[in-house]
């Protein structure tokens, strides 16, 4: 292809076409107009709260001054807060307009130029995860590719993928600052101030996100497999190498709105990593500026978490065009035999032995007590306290059966709750193209924040704040997989039999979407849950003394280098859960 003709097929897929199709500018549209939405939002954030924002901003620059009428006046004329949000957020608007985002309302400094060289640090940050994460996805697909290469077409069960995604950031965080930082002294422990000092924070980052991305990759490339061409290719004499780089190049295809996704989670999503290394990043800043209620502040750092995220949705989906655009726009995608896609018959008794761990543990737990204070502080595993004691005291083991059900229902339920949103708004995919981004873009904690200043914390904030942010991949999968069924050749020829849109979507389409879109569903079942911990760890979720793992996983953090047992007990709990979630939902799909 000439350089010509390549610019040519760049501008087409990039720019909006004059010729009547005006799907490119409903999706500029969407952007736009969920960009505005957001800022406006943020704008009434103060406002919302039915706090004073003046008597916030008092507290947040001197927690012991007295709110004094003068005072809170002197500050509400400094600010102009008489004159309410709409005026403010036009000055807001207007400024930018001229390269001027406002002062801190906190440091009364000039917003722009902190915050674009946190972002700048975050983005460095995320390079390397993103390097790190794919290095790990790579390695946990070679099992399937060997396979796939043999004439098999496996799924693994993805134990070692699903571990490596229970893993929560801020967990995985503090042990390798622990071991590497502390024990070891082979790396600087906080800060940011060269190559060395990134290498922990990325690790922490590219671990569940290499085991998330290599999962889907290794569903995907396992369907790939079954495809005539590959069969074709092997007979015909086409080398190994070539074979498996074409079926890279068309599993990609599948996966590239998740890689998408996970890279601008990586970004806005690093507020637990940045503050446990303390670097300065645009997550840290924009958590900051949160919990301080600096609305300027808070809007730029939204405003360049969005904007990153609504490129990185053009860059991919460039980058999904040039695979398999032309294939997309002729109706030639190869329809993949999924009753051929086998899992190993050694594994499929993982999920029974999860199962069976769950269950014992609630009968060996459930007859105790979890709120009394009965063993000594951080007392370790014994025969009579198989998991040992928390702070305070308190049986881990009862704790943790207590919460089983709490925990594994919540996580199950909005798992099916995103699974249901994400399928419906899959099916519109430029018109939903910017809250999609925006959904991923924005971390739990940023919107749980939001949700707590105007109703304040506990569960069903929680709750809501994740399932609002949660359902963004399992749309971009929907609306990926949607595009590849509508294009395999059958279902180009079922309107000339007379099928109509609506049978054609129920009874073709969405059987073929909604196996591999379950088991993706059942995949972010240990993220949903970490993100409840998340929030917990914040003090936004569950609130004391609750027994759901998030809480009881936070509550154990700082006694993680002297007492192991008070988070190892939780995160193995989690582990356990997210193995059985994501090994039954692969056992269900690879049944003929």
């Amino acid at each position: 292809m000439t350089k010509v003709s390549l610019l040519q097929r760049l501008i087409q897929c990039t720019m909006p076409r004059m010729n009547g199709n005006h799907s490119a500018w409903i999706t500029v549209c969407s952007r736009v107009l969920v960009l505005l939405s957001v800022v406006v939002i943020v704008a009434l954030l103060p406002w919302l709260s039915g706090q004073d924002p003046a008597l916030a901003l008092l507290r947040a620059r001197s927690s012991e001054q007295n709110p004094s009428e003068e005072a809170l006046n002197a500050i509400r004329e400094s600010l102009g807060l008489d004159q309410g949000p709409i005026v403010l957020l036009w000055h807001w608007l207007t400024g930018l307009l001229h390269g001027d985002a406002g002062v801190s309302w906190v440091s009364g400094r000039p917003v722009l130029e902190g915050m674009l060289q946190a972002g700048s640090v975050s983005l460095t940050l995320m390079s390397l995860a993103l390097l790190g994460a794919s290095m790990i996805a790579l390695l946990l697909t070679v099992p399937t590719i060997r396979r796939g290469l043999r004439g098999e077409a496996y799924r693994s069960s993805g134990v070692m993928a699903v571990t490596f995604t229970a893993l929560p950031e801020f967990l995985l965080a503090t042990l390798l600052l622990l071991v590497f930082a502390v024990w070891l002294q082979w790396l600087p422990p906080f800060g940011w101030k060269g190559f060395g000092y990134a290498i922990l924070p990325a690790l922490s980052l590219a671990i569940p996100a290499g085991g998330y991305l290599g999962r889907l990759l290794s569903d995907t490339l396992a369907q790939v497999f079954t495809e005539s061409w590959v069969a074709t290719w092997s007979v015909a004499g086409v080398s190994r190498v070539h074979i498996t780089l074409a079926v890279f190049k068309r599993a990609l295809a599948t996966v590239m709105p998740m890689i998408s996704l996970v890279v601008v989670s990586l970004t806005g999503g690093a507020i637990a990593v940045e503050k446990v290394y303390a670097i300065p990043g645009l997550g840290r800043a924009t958590l900051g500026a949160a919990i301080a209620k600096d609305v300027p502040t808070l809007q730029c750092g939204i405003l360049l978490i969005l904007l990153f995220a609504f490129a990185m949705g053009i860059i991919f989906n460039l980058l999904n065009a040039l695979i398999l655009g032309k294939a997309l726009r002729q109706g030639a995608m190869p329809v993949p035999k999924e009753s051929e896609v086998m899992m190993a018959k050694s594994t499929r008794w993982i999920p029974f032995v999860c199962l069976f761990l769950l269950v014992a543990m609630m009968l060996a737990g459930l007859p105790r007590d979890p709120f009394s204070i009965e063993f000594m502080r951080l007392e370790p595993p014994s025969m009579a306290l198989p998991f040992g004691a928390d702070s305070t005291g308190r049986d881990l083991l009862a704790r943790l059966a207590h919460g089983s059900l709490y925990t594994c229902l919540i996580a199950v339920v909005l798992a099916l709750a995103c699974l249901f949103i994400g399928f419906i708004i899959g099916q519109f995919p430029r018109l939903m193209a910017g809250p999609i981004e925006v959904a991923n873009a924005l971390p739990p904690v940023i919107i749980g924040l939001l949700i707590a200043a105007v109703n304040g914390p506990g569960i069903v904030g929680a709750s809501l704040a994740v399932i609002m942010v949660s359902w963004a991949p399992l749309a971009a999968h929907a609306s990926a997989l949607t595009a590849e069924v509508k294009a395999r050749p059958y279902i180009q020829m079922l309107p000339l039999i007379g099928v109509g849109i609506v049978r054609r979507n129920v009874v073709y389409v969405f059987p073929a979407v909604i196996k591999p879109l379950l088991r993706h569903a059942m995949l972010r079942v240990p993220g949903i849950a970490l993100a409840l911990a998340s929030l917990g760890f914040l003090g936004l979720g569950a609130m004391p003394p609750s027994p759901e793992w998030g809480r009881i996983l936070a509550e154990g953090m700082p006694y993680i280098e002297r007492s192991y047992w008070v988070v190892l007990a939780p995160v193995s709990a989690l582990a356990v859960l997210s193995i059985l979630a994501v090994s039954t939902a692969t056992a269900l799909g690879n049944r003929r």
